[in-house]
């Protein structure tokens, strides 16, 4: 069986390769966050791929920078949504994998259209106030980007999540310190994100989202965290690009394809695991 770091490097795999193969997409912050996403979905959530949109008595999770696609497709399709092979149409006509994730397709594991900066957060806590109401002790996980972070609904979301004691929340922030327009620093100086989240009101924990085994002890401190009266929020400190060397900590990488060249230049540095599609 493979390992979750052996999972993970197939998942690069598979980002550059879709990115590759429609000369459009998201690299960079897809790469960063495979770790994160793998160990989510192949170690610590309890979900169900024959899917249903209502996810009664299983946990949630929403991709709210949905830019970052790529790499939830694949985990998507290699935890057993929906076949591997359909990666091969990511962007492209008629593909159910858009290039920001959709419902109208039917894509399993979509349970909300994503890509609208900023609206990921509240759409969380909705699905786990909903829970709440249900008497479903399953949590609810999201995923934000640090650039996200510009935009005003978050931090409405934010206070609204920690006045109503929204405590089946996880909320984790890729924080790499990158975005479209360069470093966050310079875009727009958002300070320190853990001290914010925690002046709000939140339970704050942060990760090394690129060592596998900090992911998953910190998502396990999360999960203990929960149901104490207070949201909880990770700040997940990642490298952009990360395991592709030429992309690693560029903000150049956020959004532009590989050429035939640097597609070869980066296969051969993330093994194949799984099988490529």
């Amino acid at each position: 069986m493979a390992t979750l770091q052996e999972i993970a490097s197939q998942v690069r795999r598979d980002i550059v390769r879709m990115v590759h193969g429609s000369q459009s997409g998201h690299p960079g912050g897809s790469l960063g966050c495979a770790d994160f996403l793998t160990a989510l979905y192949f170690k610590v959530m309890e979900h169900d791929p024959s899917f249903n949109m209502e996810g009664k008595n299983e946990n949630l999770f929403f991709l709210s920078n949905g830019h970052i696609s790529p790499v939830f497709y694949s985990v998507l399709a290699r935890s057993g949504y929906f076949d591997a092979k359909e990666l091969s149409t990511f962007r492209k006509i008629n593909s159910r994998l858009q290039g920001h994730p959709a419902t109208h397709e039917h894509l399993p594991g979509i349970r909300v259209a994503s890509g609208s900066l900023g609206q990921g957060l509240s759409v969380a806590i909705g699905a786990a106030l909903s829970k709440k109401l249900n008497n479903d002790d399953k949590l609810v996980y999201s995923l934000h980007g640090d650039g996200e972070l510009n935009e005003g609904q978050i931090w409405e979301a934010v206070m609204f999540a920690a006045h109503h004691k929204v405590d089946n929340l996880i909320a984790t922030v890729d924080w790499n310190g990158q975005q479209i327009d360069g470093p966050t620093e310079k875009v727009l100086n958002m300070g320190n994100l853990h001290e914010k989240f925690a002046t709000f009101g939140w339970h704050v924990l942060e990760m090394q989202g690129n060592d596998m085994d900090d992911v998953i002890a910190v998502l396990d401190k999360a999960k203990a965290a929960s149901g104490q009266g207070k949201p909880i929020a990770i700040m997940m400190h990642t490298i952009m690009g990360k395991g592709v060397d030429f992309m690693e900590n560029d903000h150049g990488w956020h959004g532009i394809a590989p050429n035939d060249e640097q597609l070869a230049k980066a296969l051969e540095q993330l093994p194949e695991t799984l099988g490529d599609y």
